[in-house]
């Protein structure tokens, strides 16, 4: 089932022998759920929420559930191409419902539980969806805005809450038996809306093919995925790429069963208490996760059978690589993608050298290098944006009905970012920071990666953010935003040991010349820093300091 065979021992021999192979004619749902008829009865689910109800579904279960929750949509009028919302944490109505709009050849549109009304309003009605399924005080928010939502026919509830139609009665009368709409590879899959970390959030439409793009990076960000006994879990929602193309879809198209929990805010020690009790074995963890982590008390006396551990979404670093090896006793394999782009570029500790600090290389089948500003590829070790060639089975298909946005990002045969890095000697990508978070600092650039990383060295720091902040004389001078680890309380003296770590440990110019300790970090749905929040807050202070 694997496209990468484990007999490889070097991960070079794999880039050169790497072809895709992908079908003209193709559809996901066949892949993670209709082809695993020999495994029906292993477990494809093991679901927990914070109330301690536990619950197992196997691959059987998906498959019947999924083609009588086909039926239902098409009963009620959904068609190939259409928009349908998942607003569901991590449950099985959420599979269910991926798996079973692909089924019919329509879009799915995963949105997240942590979204409030304007931001579940925007997504509804800039994507068209036709109908939503969700539950609880979604399905009443949803309820509350639909007069704003001209194209939504129908709000489907999984539980008891207000809604037009209900999910499980629905399931109960219809047929287990239905036949997949015959797709295009090209044909859309998912609408996946990006982050909005720089801008309005654009939808990002995915192909089918895109599951199978995926599949290189993940077999070997998870040391050569599935072996026997395999287990996956992510802390990560499913409804955004980590959680739903780095987690959910990769496990069943491997028939390998997912931790799926429901249990709200991230919690690190019941986070650890899950990879112990269901002797999880695979993970892709989000460096902010990792971090809290890491504060959990005696992690290395926990049975964890831990093997392969992913994280991206921000820069991973050399202190928590360092981590991970000293207390789980593992290789942490750092990857970078996106929305657009998924799993170009990673680790895989087993067959490659790993630099700490360093992104990877590009997995099999990606092409990957550091760009000018007229496209044309830099010198190695010189910064430029990180841009991925086109012509990828995981490139997305462009953003929903914005031409001009996707032609912005595309040129002279790349796909551009919006990353910056370099490219060294050896092939490794390096990450420097978003554009517009690179700080220009008494004449220096300097990427907040590296501080961040260091800061992270210090004892007393759980969480850190840096931003440059403007300053007359020096452009920007280097501001962090620090969450304190735990047992710290913040004073002056802290902030000048945390400065002097830096000081030693970097450059002179790279430490930061202000410090703010606050309580919790803002973060994206995603697990991103918020940098365009911290940099308001210093915006909004200097305005109250003037009108003092």
């Amino acid at each position: 089932m694997a496209l990468i065979s484990s007999d490889y021992r070097d991960f070079e021999s794999i880039r050169k022998d790497f072809r895709w192979s992908i079908p003209e004619r193709y559809n996901m749902a066949r892949d993670v759920c209709e082809r695993h008829s020999a495994i029906a009865d292993r477990p494809a689910l093991y679901y927990e929420n914070a109330a301690g109800e536990r619950r197992v579904y196997t691959f059987g279960d998906l498959k019947t559930l999924s083609n009588r929750l086909a039926n239902a949509l098409a009963h009620w009028g959904i068609e190939k191409g259409d928009r349908v919302g998942i607003v569901l944490p991590q449950r099985l109505e959420t599979g269910l419902a991926h798996i079973a709009i692909h089924k019919l050849g329509a879009v799915s549109l995963p949105l997240s539980i942590l979204f409030g009304p304007d931001a579940i309003e925007y997504r509804l009605k800039d994507s068209g969806a036709k109908a939503v399924i969700t539950l609880g005080r979604h399905a009443d928010m949803i309820r509350d805005i639909e007069d704003r939502l001209p194209n939504l026919e129908i709000v489907i509830s999984c539980d008891e809450s207000t809604g037009d139609a209900r999910f499980w009665p629905a399931l109960d009368r219809a047929s287990d038996r239905f036949e997949v709409v015959d797709t295009l590879a090209d044909d859309p899959a998912l609408l996946i809306y990006t982050s909005g970390t720089t801008g309005p959030p654009k939808g990002a439409l995915v192909a089918h093919r895109s599951l199978i793009g995926n599949l290189p990076g993940f077999e070997l960000s998870q040391n050569f995925y599935p072996k026997p006994g395999d287990v996956f879990w992510t802390p990560a929602d499913w409804a955004w790429t980590g959680g739903l193309l780095d987690g959910l879809l990769p496990a069943w198209y491997y028939g390998t069963p997912i931790v799926g929990f429901e249990g709200g805010k991230f919690d690190p020690d019941h986070a650890v208490d899950l990879i112990e009790r269901y002797g999880v074995t695979n993970s892709f963890i989000p460096p902010t996760a990792l971090k809290m982590i890491r504060q959990v008390p005696d992690l290395e006396s926990r049975p964890l059978e831990l093997r392969g551990i992913m994280s991206a979404g921000e820069t991973l670093g050399g202190e928590l690589y360092e981590w991970g090896e000293s207390v789980l006793d593992l290789k942490i394999n750092e990857m970078w993608g996106q929305t657009e782009f998924n799993y170009l570029v990673g680790n895989s500790a087993r067959i490659m050298e790993v630099k700490p600090g360093s992104m990877g290389r590009p997995y099999p089948g990606h092409e990957v290098d550091a760009i000018d500003n007229h496209g044309n590829v830099v010198a190695r070790g010189e910064p430029g944006e990180l841009a991925a060639r086109v012509e990828d089975p995981v490139m997305f298909l462009g953003y929903w009905e914005d031409e001009k946005a996707t032609k912005e990002k595309i040129g002279n045969g790349w796909f551009r970012t919006g990353d910056v890095g370099y490219r060294d000697q050896d092939g490794y990508i390096w990450f420097v920071g978003r554009k517009d978070d690179v700080i220009s600092t008494a004449g220096y650039r300097v990427g907040p990666g590296e501080i961040e990383d260091c800061l992270l060295k210090h004892p007393a720091v759980a969480q850190a953010a840096v931003i440059g902040k403007p300053d007359e004389l020096r452009g920007n001078v280097i501001k962090a935003f620090i969450v304190l680890a735990r047992g710290h309380s913040g004073d002056e003296a802290l902030k000048q040991d945390i400065q002097d770590t830096v000081k030693n440990r970097l450059a002179a110019y790279e430490y930061p010349r202000e410090i703010d300790f606050i309580d919790e970090m803002p973060m994206t749905t995603t697990g991103k820093i918020k940098r365009m929040e911290l940099r308001e807050r210093v915006r909004n202070s200097e305005v109250m300091a003037r009108e003092r």
